[in-house]
């Protein structure tokens, strides 16, 4: 997939929820994963012809597993894409599997993760934070909801934090993740693969090879399941229509 065909997606996703207004400071998370890579090109190439102008600046939150290199994100975000990077150094990893021993860290991991980077987001003066979730993510966690909670619920394209006064907005929900990795191959991406120990031994990897089988079985259920979020009574998933419109 070419830069400009995911840029078609995400110009699309900001648009029907008005994710960026005049003079946002938006920052990036990110991990250094396939998906919030390709969200920093996304939104570098858009911020050159979106009519709302915005700045970028990236973060990632090292959790401290020692042995993650960040070298070519630094470098790709300097000489290549000229956004402020910062990286913050925390304790996370040792909190969580040595003095805690976490049996399910994923849970606290994900909120110690979040508050760190709330915090880095807010001292560079940014107002909101750019997640890279994709089209996956947002049916993976709805059954994620359904199978362990019992609820019909999956995550918003935007989101206002009352708590820290930041937006969290997601502008990768229609891109499916082997968009994603058509991407990152065709570009030369420099991902960095997590050094996490639990990574791909979570629910969510469950819920994933889940998700994979019943639409191998059953053609077309991931964007079925899709579709019935937008159109569901969700919060933060309704389309207003364009002024004109029906």
């Amino acid at each position: 997939m070419k830069l400009q065909q995911v840029l078609s997606y995400v110009r699309r996703a900001v648009d029907d929820y008005h994710m960026i207004e005049d003079g946002d400071r938006i920052a990036v998370g990110i991990s250094g994963g396939k998906d919030s890579l390709t969200l920093l090109y996304a939104l570098h190439g858009l911020k050159r012809f979106y009519p709302k102008p915005f700045t970028l600046h990236a973060v990632t939150v090292d959790l401290g597993f020692h042995n993650l290199d960040l070298g070519r994100i630094e470098a790709l975000c300097r000489n290549e894409l000229e956004i402020p990077y910062t990286i913050i150094k925390t304790d996370i990893a040792d909190i969580i599997f040595e003095q805690r021993k976490e049996a399910n860290p994923c849970s606290l991991c994900a909120k110690m993760r979040k508050g760190a980077l709330n915090d880095a987001v807010k001292k560079a003066g940014c107002n909101k934070v750019a997640y890279a979730h994709h089209k996956d993510d947002v049916v993976e966690t709805m059954l994620m909801s359904l199978i362990f909670e019992g609820r019909f619920h999956t995550f918003s394209p935007f989101t206002y934090l009352d708590r820290t006064e930041l937006s969290v907005i997601r502008p990768l929900i229609y891109m499916n993740e082997a968009d994603v990795i058509g991407f990152v191959n065709k570009a030369n991406v420099p991902v960095v693969k997590s050094p996490c120990p639990a990574d791909g031994y979570t629910k969510r990897e469950y819920v994933k090879t889940l998700l994979r089988q019943l639409n191998q079985e059953n053609p077309g259920v991931r964007e079925r399941m899709f579709t019935a979020i937008v159109r569901s009574s969700l919060q933060g998933w309704f389309i207003e229509p364009e002024i004109g419109q029906p």
